[in-house]
């Protein structure tokens, strides 16, 4: 009888360690398990198209997390995605503010992170400073599109 009451009480323990890990490894994935708890500065830029970019993405350089989107806007005037960049405060004052910004895709799942690479200028982004470089994700739907289009243009000429 002991026996089996000892059992029992490893499998909850089992189940309960499994579920734990089961917990964190989704706070891992969905980037909300490390916040930087906005320590760092807030810089802006503007992109055509986001395709499905998230808040709290991650923001890399040389393929170092140096911060995460912390929010995403529509202008109105301009018809624009305005993207607000939080920046780790261990970057400041190293960022040239002719940086490229540019949307790629990760991994199989297809998140979507913002990926900057450094200008050669002498002054560099500070709080409230703006990208002005930016390059729109692309979207597989659009090349697709583009590419059957071509295809179909190529058929139908008359020679």
């Amino acid at each position: 009888m002991t026996q089996n009451r000892t059992m029992e009480i490893l499998v909850g323990a089992f189940m309960a360690v499994g579920f734990l890990a089961l917990f964190f490894l989704s706070m891992q994935v969905s980037n909300l398990s490390s916040s930087n708890g906005g320590e760092g500065y807030q810089v802006l830029a503007r992109f055509d198209n986001i395709g499905s970019l998230k808040v709290r993405s991650p923001v890399t350089m040389a393929g170092v997390r140096i911060g995460r989107v912390s929010d995403i806007a529509f202008d109105r005037k301009t018809f624009e995605a305005v993207v607000t960049l939080r920046i780790d405060s261990g970057y400041e004052q190293s960022i040239p503010d002719d940086t490229f910004a540019k949307i790629f895709t990760a991994g199989l799942l297809g998140e979507q992170y913002i990926g900057l690479d450094a200008g050669g200028s002498s002054t560099f982004l500070t709080e409230g400073g703006q990208i002005t470089l930016t390059q729109s994700a692309l979207v597989l739907e659009e090349i697709i599109g583009q590419f059957l289009f071509s295809k179909a243009e190529e058929g139908t000429k008359i020679e």
